[in-house]
């Protein structure tokens, strides 16, 4: 889906970011990201979020030449965070007659980013209550920690729109050409993870309306198969894994680590993996080895000892995984240490912290250097793994 109209009266006004290598300072996004909006045309024109600062001219573009000389008489808020929020005191100054839309959570929060003038209208909306534009109705729906606390969606019944906030997203730009659960995978589980319960919960509100069309705040629109991405979501936010296969994680000093993460994939292969694979946590993008972790129903740790502790970015890795709410996983740990291993003990006591997590009996300890007892263990673990 490109920047333009999808129906006759609902336009996309949002933006694509080319330039921004990380998103939420964080997250690597080589190709860029959208930020989405969108302007509703009827007796009353609704303008629904705004965008991250980063696209705040070509923004306000794309909404006077959506607009022809019209003014809005609504800025529907669904997500107060900047990457959606940024220009609401700017459009309040420039559209100072148009009423801002949010729910109490919304206006509450709305201080501690801007200080919009009082004189400014507000409309606060709960569960339920519907804002009539003409033809065009809209119906909020709340989301509250779907990520944030005044998180709300709207559905359009004339259209059968769901303005879904940051629901269904992705990161890319949309223009990029690429397949669409890679990188919705590995934005919901960084961003959107830690709160399952509130998606399922928010999924079975969703699932009582007739939705044509999900409207995201990233990413594309989405217009066809909209089961396919609402059993993503069903899965991704209910814990289960989506894929068979097993990955191995691991945190490498001077390579004998993964020398050995190397060999026991091998050995994963030879006895029927569906899917193995290996990530070096200290060179690959931890979003992506995070997003791994939730797909596949298996996982594999493998860390050098450091400092009497874990090797800092395994240690990073599992601290992720904990925020992020993992669980209900089968997990085996391998660790490695020249003359006093503890890495193995320390990273089963994280899990210990973790819902639902089965640590495999088949535990390794490498002394510096793989050798012909560890890959005999290797093959006993990979036969627990596999069974």
């Amino acid at each position: 889906m490109s920047s333009v109209d999808f129906s006759n009266d609902i336009k996309y006004i949002g933006c694509n970011d080319y330039d921004i290598d990380l998103f939420e300072s964080q997250y690597i996004v080589p190709n860029g990201v959208s930020y989405n909006s969108y302007l509703i045309v009827d007796e009353k024109i609704a303008v629904m979020d705004t965008a991250d600062a980063r696209v705040t001219d070509q923004w306000f573009t794309n909404l006077e030449n959506a607009l022809q000389g019209r003014t809005p008489d609504y800025l529907v808020v669904h997500h107060l965070e900047p990457d959606h929020a940024s220009n609401i005191l700017k459009f309040t100054e420039k559209y100072p007659k148009a009423k801002l839309v949010g729910n109490a959570k919304t206006f509450a929060m709305l201080p501690q980013f801007f200080a919009i003038d009082p004189a400014v209208e507000t409309v606060t909306v709960k569960e339920g209550d519907t804002l009539s534009l003409g033809k065009h109705n809209l119906t909020f729906v709340m989301a509250p920690m779907v990520h944030w606390p005044e998180v709300m969606v709207s559905y359009e019944s004339a259209e059968k729109v769901l303005f879904s906030a940051d629901g269904f997203g992705k990161f890319g730009t949309l223009d990029t050409e690429e397949d669409w659960a890679c990188e919705a995978r590995r934005y919901y589980f960084n961003i959107v993870g830690k709160y399952g319960a509130q998606v399922q919960a928010l999924l079975k509100k969703a699932s009582t309306l007739d939705i044509k069309t999900i409207c995201p705040l990233h990413g594309p629109i989405l217009t066809e198969n909209l089961g396919y991405y609402i059993d993503k979501y069903n899965t991704w936010s209910s814990y289960a894994p989506e894929d068979k296969g097993i990955l191995i994680a691991c945190a490498s000093i001077h390579g004998n680590t993964k020398k050995a993460a190397d060999k026991l994939a091998e050995i994963l292969k030879e006895n029927g993996a569906e899917k193995v694979v290996v990530s070096d946590l200290a060179r690959e993008d931890m979003a992506e080895v995070i997003e791994d972790a939730f797909r596949y129903d298996r996982m594999v740790v493998m860390s050098a000892t450091y400092d009497a502790g874990i090797f800092p970015v395994m240690e990073d890795f599992l601290n992720h995984l904990k925020a992020k709410n993992y669980n209900s996983r089968k997990v085996a740990v391998i660790e490695n240490g020249s003359w006093a291993p503890m890495a193995g003990k320390k990273m089963a006591a994280i899990f210990g912290e973790m819902k639902n997590i089965t640590l495999c009996d088949t535990t390794i300890t490498i002394k510096s250097t793989m050798n012909d007892d560890n890959v005999k263990a290797m093959k006993v673990l990979a036969h627990e793994l596999c069974s």
